[in-house]
């Protein structure tokens, strides 16, 4: 069959597919794209002749920014537990150097995205060509080269005949568990145009299995053995138990054993917030209750976690000098972590392997009790936090207990960055694994918006809330203008407070005096930007973008706002102000950020003394 490299993969990526407890679905099930010199007569001319012979059934999306749509790639992926991954193709140059932010927050996640950036000519005959990059140590090299570190497989077709090996490296990658992330294939501008006979076979209809690995019989008789010696145990719930769709198998292991719950970020909503072994958020935003457990706990029992510094609040929160770890975990890599002892295994069957093994034994009834107390006694720190009656500008904590309370069991709530993730993971209360949708191992400003669409597009059942900071809004809102013409539904929650709450807190708490954290005109006395407010609309830009604007002042006035952007059917911001300076939910842990040894300023010398005091409790645990 005689086709250009672009028709042959837009062909190829049309018939792959995954499976995973006998259910088939698309592998990839569409591309996002911006066209430009490079691939608009390449992939772009593919993907038009296939829209319009039907030769090939792969749906092409329109993005606003290289970025923005593998976010929104990658959201879906998240959505989909990691079993579908949306193509992305950019043009040469700055169209694909653009993608390679979001390849770095999919990979660093451990979630799947195809990417396919441009590349200069293969022949090199015009050379140098706009935007080529001319390196000095050798002529092969591109600015797509910046992709490798940031991907889990790269290659670079210079020939028709490579996009074989390559596409199939791709696919295995994409479908594995532990090796998955951004997938790279670097595509040259001629090639891409460049014909060939291809074989029939390369096109075939292909199932991608992923499986379930299953625990070694010795490694779960030691994990086994481990708890049954443990008078204070505790689990940590990762996104690893999610993707492998392991809730309830996590949630009867708790209730037989006792065991409490503490989650990760990716983790939230594997167990209710309610369930009587969940304790919540652990680690530096974690919350009283959880990190009190985690300082006694003799037995942590990690779950498709990979121990993030947050987690561990920098290697201080498991406080118990003795403490052990047993980690249950489908990547080796994150099962080491601690010295613990492995248990290399799918999540799903791992919890029922140990819930198997370990029947009949439970921690004793005075350990279940004091989870109870703590975590009673944090909700009703966090009915506090949603009820302050803070003036005149509400606090954060109060606007996130209002919208907490208007959203469904199965609404979905999306942030990545500033100081809501601190706030959301200690005080957000999920029920459902889907509907805590925090992105937080890259914490990507402008993340937001973008995975609002992806996330949609993966679930048009649910309600979908994307929750942002004016700081991420401003690095990236466009795809509002996506949205739009898709006709997705989702609700925008704009949080206005003119700077950067959670730096200007953490700059505070560091000496720094939160320098350079506000949104403010220049001082003409001091020279600095603590001068007035700046007179930015924000909610007027997303109006500029098509979206139907809410505006509330007050906590009342935003319930009221949320209802009515749920009644509406198009997408809609509600816009809200809080006070910068609000106070924070109450903090039970630290988290490690290096303050000046020596300064001029006695703010920071305070702020040193504090940090060389608390670093004394951290220690790597062997």
């Amino acid at each position: 069959m005689r086709l250009t490299t672009a028709q042959a993969l837009v062909r190829f990526l049309a018939n792959q597919y995954s499976e995973r407890d006998g259910v088939e679905q698309r592998l990839i099930p569409g591309v996002w794209g911006i066209f430009g010199h490079g691939n608009v007569a390449g992939i772009g001319q593919a993907l038009l002749q296939a829209a319009r012979t039907g030769e090939a059934d792969l749906p092409y999306y329109l993005a606003r920014n290289e970025q923005g749509q593998v976010h929104a790639a990658t959201a879906f992926a998240k959505m989909r537990n990691r079993l579908q991954a949306f193509a992305c193709t950019a043009s040469t140059g700055r169209g694909s150097t653009n993608m390679i932010t979001g390849a770095a927050l999919a990979t660093t996640n451990r979630l799947l995205v195809l990417l396919l950036p441009s590349d200069m000519f293969a022949t090199r005959s015009p050379d140098p060509v706009l935007q080529q990059l001319e390196d000095t140590r050798g002529g092969d090299v591109t600015v797509n080269d910046a992709f490798r570190p940031v991907s889990k497989y790269f290659d670079r077709v210079t020939r028709p005949e490579q996009l074989i090996p390559a596409a199939l490296a791709a696919m295995r990658v994409l479908t594995d568990p532990v090796e998955t992330g951004a997938v790279t294939l670097c595509l040259p501008q001629d090639v891409q145009a460049e014909a060939h006979d291809w074989p029939e076979e390369f096109f075939r209809r292909r199932v991608w299995h992923v499986g379930r690995p299953v625990p070694e019989p010795d490694a779960l008789a030691r994990a086994v053995d481990a708890l049954r010696s443990a008078k204070a145990p505790l689990i940590v719930a990762g996104g690893g138990v999610v993707y492998s769709e392991a809730e309830q198998e996590l949630r009867a292991f708790a209730e037989a054993t006792g065991i409490p719950v503490a989650d990760t970020h990716a983790g939230k909503g594997a167990v209710p917030w309610d369930h009587p072994c969940a304790v919540g958020g652990l680690g530096s935003t974690g919350t009283s209750a959880a990190n009190a457990l985690a300082a006694e706990a003799d037995v942590v029992l990690g779950i498709g976690t990979r121990y993030s510094d947050f987690t561990t609040a920098s290697h201080t929160v498991f406080g118990n000098p003795a403490v052990r770890f047993v980690n249950l975990n489908v990547a080796r890599l994150d099962a080491a972590k601690h010295s613990a002892d492995i248990v290399l295994a799918d999540a799903k069957r791992g919890i029922e392997a140990l819930h198997g093994t370990l029947a009949g034994w439970q921690v004793d009834e005075a350990y279940r009790a004091r989870t109870r107390v703590l975590a009673d006694d944090w909700n009703r720190k966090a009915d506090a936090c949603f009820s302050l009656g803070h003036g005149p500008l509400p606090a954060q904590s109060e606007i996130l207990g209002a919208l907490n309370r208007a959203l469904g069991d199965r609404d979905v709530v999306i942030n990545a960055a500033g100081s809501m993730p601190g706030d959301l993971q200690m005080l957000w209360r999920a029920r459902d694994p889907k509907a805590y949708h925090v992105e937080y191992a890259y914490s990507c400003m402008g993340y937001e918006v973008a995975a609002g669409v992806g996330a949609k597009m993966a679930a048009p059942d649910r309600e979908v809330v994307v929750l942002v900071g004016d700081g991420s809004y401003l690095v990236m809102a466009q795809e509002i203008v996506t949205m739009v013409p898709e006709g997705l539904k989702v609700i925008i929650v704009l949080v206005q407070n003119h700077g950067f709450t959670s730096i200007g807190a953490l700059s505070e708490s560091l000496g720094s005096q939160r320098f350079g954290t506000s949104y403010r005109y220049r001082s003409d006395d001091s020279g600095l930007l603590e001068g007035g407010v700046l007179p930015v609309d924000l909610a007027a830009n997303a109006a500029s973008l098509g979206a139907t604007v809410l505006r509330a002042s007050t906590v009342d006035e935003f319930t009221d706002a949320i209802a009515r952007a749920k009644a509406n059917p198009t997408t809609t911001v509600v816009h809200v102000e809080t006070d910068l300076h609000g106070p924070n939910p109450p903090g039970s842990a630290w988290w490690d950020v290096p303050v000046s040894e020596v300064s001029e300023l006695e703010s920071t010398r305070k702020a040193h003394e504090t940090y060389a005091a608390t670093k004394q409790a951290q220690r790597h645990y062997l």
